[in-house]
């Protein structure tokens, strides 16, 4: 029986999966960027990119048995991030660049940065698509169903559509087919089973956000919009910042790990002792869209410690996604369901925090990286193992298994809320 192979082009690493029709995963391989904690701020060298990719497709496929050859690998990974495919530096979607516009703005802001600081014209690609011409495929764009063309990125190329074949080259065998991926968090929608209204996904990482499943068609003012996997159903909902981020920042200036930090925060009772955070460290996004807004620590007391603050930042992110849900209401979008997934879904506390803020059901998948699993899901439509996104009707993919999480909703938690909105708006009138 042969897999497919999906990569997830994360933050900080490259995490790959292989995948079964059964949707059974048959390996993981993950490996790092070298360099890439010398990047400058909101840039990335594509090297170090390629350097990470490259380990992890070469370590998974030498795990496989003889027996399950790989027959496909797709690629997925951050968004909007732009390569230079002549040389350079890429512009990531951290930089400043177009940060508060749709993604196809982004891109247009991300090429002008290129452009300038080059003195010349750049041929862009987007960052998945550069990697798979490094492994041999076409120079295209590939693209979601539904998103408008991004103009000089290359032809367009419908995600789940084969776009070349290994060459060889960077310790990968020859003829493997390399097909067109997506943007990381269209990949975890796809992953995640959004495909009835109500649904949503905090996609989780570095940033985060809430994407709640609608009927085809409708918009919101200030909400991102996309096509969903399944047919005749849409999605809306829109980025956070800095939720994964600020546990990442807490976690260097008191020395303590994130494992360690989050046991910590169960310590402490809901309503992190009055301590509260507006998780702003490169700005906001949903709904706020104010760059200029940065976060702030309120309610420290000479009793507040390392518990209370990481019990504050894990309430903040949860406080992020419920400002999203309600301008969502506002509109007649009502959440039903919450999908975690990425790193913050591994943490039982921070599900239960999401849940009981967002007093709605949490589903947590086995699997959590649902970018790789979609990108694998990805390979397999291009393997001919089933349709690709927006072709579909029903949800005719495989999925990880759940768990359930139930909310416990508190008082200091609607307290807390209102805070967290109060105060973002008297930060905002500041700026």
């Amino acid at each position: 029986m042969t897999v497919v192979v999906g990569l997830h082009l994360g933050s900080d690493s490259a995490r790959a999966l292989a995948l079964g029709p059964d949707g059974a995963i048959a390996a993981h391989a993950y490996a790092p960027y070298p360099g890439a904690v010398g990047w400058p701020a909101g840039y990335a060298d594509p090297a170090g990119w390629l350097s990470g990719v490259t380990a992890a497709l070469e370590a998974i496929l030498a795990d496989l048995p003889a027996e399950r050859p790989c027959a496909a690998i797709s690629l997925g990974g951050q968004s909007p991030t732009t390569v230079p495919a002549n040389g350079g530096l890429a512009v990531t979607y951290r930089h400043p660049a177009g940060a508060t516009g749709t993604p196809a703005e982004q891109h247009e802001a991300q090429l002008s940065v290129l452009r300038e600081e080059s003195g010349g014209d750049v041929d862009p690609l987007q960052v998945y698509d550069w990697l798979s011409v490094r492994l041999g495929a076409d120079a295209v764009q590939s693209r979601w169903p539904g998103d408008p063309e991004l103009p000089g990125y290359g032809p367009v190329v419908a995600t789940g559509s084969l776009i070349g074949h290994t060459d060889g080259s960077h310790g990968l065998p020859a003829g493997i087919p390399l097909v067109a991926g997506a943007q990381d968090a269209y990949l975890a929608f796809w992953a995640g089973a959004m495909d009835r209204p109500g649904r949503g996904m905090d996609p989780g990482g570095r940033t985060g956000g809430l994407a709640v499943v609608v009927a085809d068609g409708l918009r919101l003012p200030g909400m991102y919009a996309l096509t969903s996997a399944v047919s005749g159903l849409d999605i809306l909902g829109g980025p956070v910042s800095g939720h994964g981020l600020m546990l990442e920042w807490l976690r260097t200036i008191t020395g303590c790990g994130i494992p360690e930090l989050i046991e910590l925060a169960s310590t402490v009772p809901p309503g992190a002792d009055g301590v509260l955070v507006l998780p702003y460290l490169e700005g906001a996004r949903a709904p706020r869209w104010n760059r200029q807004l940065r976060a702030e620590i309120v309610g420290l007391g000479s009793d507040a410690g390392r518990p209370q603050l990481a019990r504050a930042v894990l309430e903040a992110t949860a406080y992020g996604l419920a400002h999203v849900a309600e301008g969502l209401a506002a509109g007649g979008v009502a959440l039903t369901t919450l999908v975690a997934a990425g790193s913050p879904a591994r943490s039982p506390l921070w599900n239960l925090i999401k849940a009981s803020v967002l007093e709605v059901p949490v589903e947590v998948p086995d699997e959590t990286d649902l970018a790789a699993y979609g990108a694998a899901l990805s390979a397999g439509a291009g393997a001919g193992w089933w349709p690709g996104p927006g072709v579909s009707a029903t949800h005719d993919w495989p999925r990880p298994a759940v768990t359930i999480v139930d909310p416990e909703p508190q008082p200091a938690y609607r307290e807390g809320y209102q805070r967290f909105l109060e105060l973002g708006a008297s930060s905002e009138s500041r700026k």
